[in-house]
């Protein structure tokens, strides 16, 4: 399936090297699925994050701190992400966070980034299912409350669920591609 013109940037912002690893295997699931290398991965300390424009599709990876606080790289670009003109791209997004230890906070981050994108002008694909978690509340929820508005991971709790979710979340996006 291969499709020399499609070119997906996948921007993070990672402190425990969790969400690192998560953005290269959603990288090689992608690149894997495509049957060429289609994703080009950037961390957002070291990469602006108005890069960003220069591609079609997009993936943003961002984990939820303590008590719903964006991670320290989203936080310090935090004025960034209102800036970026993305009117007619296609994003998804992914998140990381402890369902046990911030029950009330659960992928926080990931639902803040998805608000600040909306005005953005971009097309949000890649809703997941809120099944197999256990949490109190979350800002990551979609309005009726059965998807998260991204992949939501959690490897501090369901670590061994991770490479299963990335592979059926990658199909999923593929899918809505189409």
């Amino acid at each position: 399936m291969s499709d020399p013109a499609l070119s997906i940037g996948l921007f993070y912002g990672s402190t425990t090297c969790y969400t690192e690893m998560a953005a290269e295997k959603i990288q090689a699931q992608l690149n894997s699925i495509f049957d060429a290398p289609v994703v080009s991965v950037f961390n957002i300390k070291d990469t602006a994050l108005k890069q960003c424009e220069a591609f079609d599709i997009l993936i943003f990876g961002i984990s939820t701190w303590d008590f719903g606080e964006l991670q320290e790289d989203w936080e310090s670009s935090w004025e960034e992400v209102y800036q970026l003109n993305l009117a007619g791209k296609t994003v998804a997004l992914f998140g990381l966070g402890d369902q046990y230890g911030y029950a009330d906070w659960f992928q926080d981050a990931l639902g803040m980034l998805h608000e600040a994108l909306q005005p953005s002008g971009c097309h949000f694909i890649g809703e997941w299912p809120n099944s197999g978690y256990e949490f109190n509340q979350s800002k990551g929820l979609t309005e009726d409350k059965a998807h998260f508005v991204g992949l939501s991971l959690d490897d501090e709790n369901q670590y061994d669920l991770t490479d299963q979710r990335i592979e059926s979340w990658c199909h999923q996006l593929l899918d809505e591609l189409v």
